[in-house]
């Protein structure tokens, strides 16, 4: 069974990705689903004075459903087996170390599409995985209007 990675944060990108998997699945692909969500840290040590660790624990357990939420409804909806995941990091650093901890076969990623010098400006957590993982990677770019 081919267990993929699916990193979603609520984006229509992320959406596409899903919608890709799902496709994988209905045409008889042996797949294992790992929905995954990265919270970014809070490294302010200023922040921790006003709030607690459980209060931040909560924030980023509800901030991580909420961006799982539109993922999570299109598996559901289609009857695609899956499973979610919540961590906190740099996101292209956790989802590779992720991905090498959980024996991954398969990253796929929604791309905003951009190239060239919007590429270089803006950065992408999509091309820093796709440079940096063992893991294979499928982008899955949107589709260029006729």
């Amino acid at each position: 069974m081919l267990k993929i990675l699916v990193p979603v944060d609520g984006s229509e990108n992320a959406n596409r990705a899903v919608a890709h998997v799902i496709n994988l699945y209905r045409n008889n692909a042996q797949v294992d689903i790992h929905l995954f969500n990265v919270q970014l840290p809070i490294d302010s040590g200023h922040a921790r004075l006003f709030v607690s660790a459980d209060e931040l624990e909560n924030y980023r357990r509800e901030e991580g459903i909420a961006e799982l939420a539109g993922a999570r409804r299109m598996l559901d909806e289609a009857g695609v087996p899956y499973t979610h995941h919540i961590a906190v990091g740099r996101v292209a650093d956790t989802i590779i170390r992720y991905a090498k901890e959980r024996g991954i076969d398969k990253i796929v990623l929604g791309s905003h599409g951009r190239t060239g010098l919007m590429q270089v400006l803006l950065g992408s957590v999509a091309q820093e995985v796709l440079k940096r993982s063992d893991v294979p990677v499928t982008l899955v770019k949107p589709a260029i209007a006729p």
